[in-house]
């Protein structure tokens, strides 16, 4: 397991979860389990699959809470309309055998219930696919650089829109949000050239200081950049870029502790994982 982080602690926090839990779930394929064993179906309530929204679910109503579920996750989903917009001119809006095309920031974040305590989101992995078979596809132009860089703000500044979103359909919800890992250090990049690798690494780390940056707003993140244990081939589906069974087993333990936990971990603001390539 990776080291402990330090101590988050927030003003804002909201208070604790009551008994009754409202648990809105948003983001892409993760959010219905796609590479377990048994995914649910997109868009509806389903909380038998292996993904960590069912498990995660399942937990909390184990636990004696009484929980309703909307899953708002479609699988390919991205974050804002820009990127979407950046796959459709790519013809990239196939994921996982749907044919579709979503973001959170208009088609799931506005559907949050005024009525919700909890809200987890995972997303950012299908924004790196599409912005780095851009700059393969020439369109950073002679900057590259810059170009991914403007993406990487742009992602930051599109995560506390997000928040914003949330938090003004429900005020006191607890928002849990996932970092990315270094996905140049996964399996389904293994056999990446040397120039897509540093791309997507710097994609990745990028979103992930925009996430971890959510922090000062009492939004609690789960630090997947900076845990060895996410680096595992043994984690990871035959497409080497969705969680199996047991990834999502682990997930589910990072998430529970995060969304329930009265002094949640704060991500690290560096570490070896950061700079592999």
């Amino acid at each position: 397991m990776a080291g402990a982080c330090d101590v988050l602690k927030n003003p804002d926090e909201p208070t604790p979860l009551s008994t009754v839990v409202t648990y809105d779930a948003l983001g892409a394929s993760d959010t219905i389990g796609y590479g377990g064993s048994n995914p649910c179906i997109p868009l509806i309530a389903c909380t038998s699959g292996p993904g960590y929204v069912q498990q995660v679910t399942r937990r909390l109503q184990s636990s004696g809470k009484d929980v309703t579920l909307q899953n708002l996750g479609v699988p390919g989903a991205v974050l804002s309309p820009e990127v979407q917009t950046l796959m459709q001119s790519m013809n990239g809006c196939e994921a996982q055998g749907f044919n579709i095309c979503r973001n959170v920031l208009s088609d799931e974040a506005p559907y949050v219930r005024r009525t919700a305590t909890l809200a987890t989101l995972f997303i950012g992995a299908n924004d790196a696919n599409a912005i780095g078979r851009a700059v393969k596809n020439g369109l950073g132009g002679s900057n590259q650089a810059a170009y991914i860089q403007t993406h990487i703000q742009n992602f930051a500044r599109d995560m506390q829109t997000f928040v914003t979103t949330v938090r003004g359909r429900s005020p006191n919800i607890r928002i849990v949000v996932l970092n990315l890992p270094n996905m140049a250090n996964t399996p389904y990049a293994a056999a990446l050239p040397l120039a897509e690798k540093r791309v997507l690494q710097q994609l990745t780390v990028g979103f992930s200081a925009g996430i971890n940056a959510l922090t000062s707003q009492g939004v609690r993140v789960v630090d997947l950049m900076c845990d060895a244990n996410f680096y595992n081939p043994s984690i990871f589906s035959a497409d080497g870029f969705h969680p199996n069974d047991t990834g999502y087993n682990y997930m589910t333990e990072l998430v529970y502790a995060a969304a329930t936990s009265s002094t949640p971990s704060a991500p690290r603001a560096s570490c070896s994982y950061m700079t592999i390539y």
